[in-house]
């Protein structure tokens, strides 16, 4: 069942959903087959959906399954119900810096684990591409302002793939994409660059 919608996107909109069976909620990405318009789109779109499907770790969203019509992809994802990073380190101005530093493990944790799954990937490194807070999400509420600590059950989730690539050793990548604030300056310069 659909619920509200959380966000909006390129492509479509995320709804919060509800699994009737099992009463669990869901982020559903609904994709607009109109709005994907050229090959460089549905390229994209087909690279976001084997990355998500082959990768599987705590600090990485899960997608659960795909259901396609003539109109649409549904993704049927992970739900994190906590917000974003960002809106959490705008709320609290400053995070002590021990807290910065759980957090800081979990991304890079994440980073790490899909950085190195060649196997799954056909021995191709994976570049996300558009890492920034607003694409970490936690998976229950942030902790109340007493605490400087990340409780165990505060999970951040990396999502978004969409600008993600995965390209061979060696290779390099040239397209500029993510955003400007958090590019790296090779990217800004339209230099070919490393995507890891």
């Amino acid at each position: 069942m659909l619920l509200k919608t959380l966000g909006e996107g390129t492509f479509g909109t995320v709804k919060l959903g509800k699994d009737l069976r099992t009463n669990e909620l869901r982020a559903i990405k609904i994709l607009e087959k109109s709005r994907i318009c050229n090959e460089g789109d549905t390229e994209r779109v087909k690279r976001e959906i084997k990355i998500l499907k082959n990768i599987e770790h705590k600090h990485v969203i899960k997608l659960y399954d795909i259901i396609e019509t003539q109109r649409r992809i549904y993704l049927i994802m992970e739900h994190a119900s906590g917000g974003e990073l960002f809106d959490y380190i705008v709320k609290k101005e400053r995070l002590p810096e021990k807290e910065a530093c759980e957090l800081y493990l979990q991304i890079l944790t994440g980073i790490e684990f899909f950085h190195t799954r060649h196997a799954e990937l056909k021995y191709r490194y994976l570049a996300h591409r558009d890492l920034k807070p607003e694409n970490l999400l936690f998976t229950t509420s942030p902790h109340d302002e007493k605490s400087s600590e990340v409780p165990d059950n505060k999970v951040l989730k990396i999502i978004d793939f969409g600008l993600s690539n995965t390209y061979k050793p060696g290779q390099t990548l040239q397209t500029a994409c993510g955003s400007p604030c958090y590019a790296a300056p090779e990217m800004l310069e339209g230099k070919r660059y490393n995507g890891l």
